[in-house]
């Protein structure tokens, strides 16, 4: 018997076709947003992005812009949040991940942000599947991201040694 033949089917098996043919670099910002409950308790800001992970309102730095204007705007764009608190950086966070043939490398700073004014008016931009104000355990159990776990702990450290 005569081995099968899968020269029909080479297209699919290209390796050349999916090699990384360049890196791209992106910065990125955005906060931590925190409010106090009716009783004292912290509420954490998260964002369910389209594949159902929740995450933090973030977004690329645009030309021109330092990374906490684009944390301002980033979070009055997907959250409807305008007036806020920046209250210090928290750190970096590093993701990668495939764009075809691009290798993307990106870097977002994460700052620490109050929520002020009427923290229930959020709206959710049409990407998102959900927006949500969270007890702090619960979104830190809510999290998709184990960096953005570790900086929401020293988040909350902060808040508590500096009474915010």
């Amino acid at each position: 018997m005569a081995a099968p033949r899968f020269d029909k089917f080479k297209k699919y098996f290209n390796p050349k076709k999916y090699q990384i043919q360049e890196i791209v670099r992106e910065p990125t910002s955005g906060g931590i947003i925190f409010r106090r409950d009716k009783d004292g308790g912290v509420e954490i800001l998260l964002i369910q992005d389209g594949k159902d992970r929740w995450t933090i309102p973030k977004g690329h730095i645009e030309p021109g812009e330092t990374a906490q204007q684009t944390t301002r705007r980033e979070i009055g764009e997907e959250a409807g949040l305008h007036e806020m608190d920046i209250l210090g950086w928290l750190g970096k966070i590093y993701f990668r991940y495939r764009r075809i043939d691009k290798l993307v490398l990106m870097t977002t700073q994460i700052y620490l942000v109050r929520a002020k004014g009427d923290t229930d008016d959020i709206t959710k931009e049409d990407w998102m599947k959900d927006i949500r104000w969270f007890k702090f355990h619960d979104a830190l159990e809510a999290i998709e991201y184990e960096d953005i776990g570790k900086l929401m702990l020293l988040a909350m450290k902060r808040i508590r040694q500096e009474n915010l």
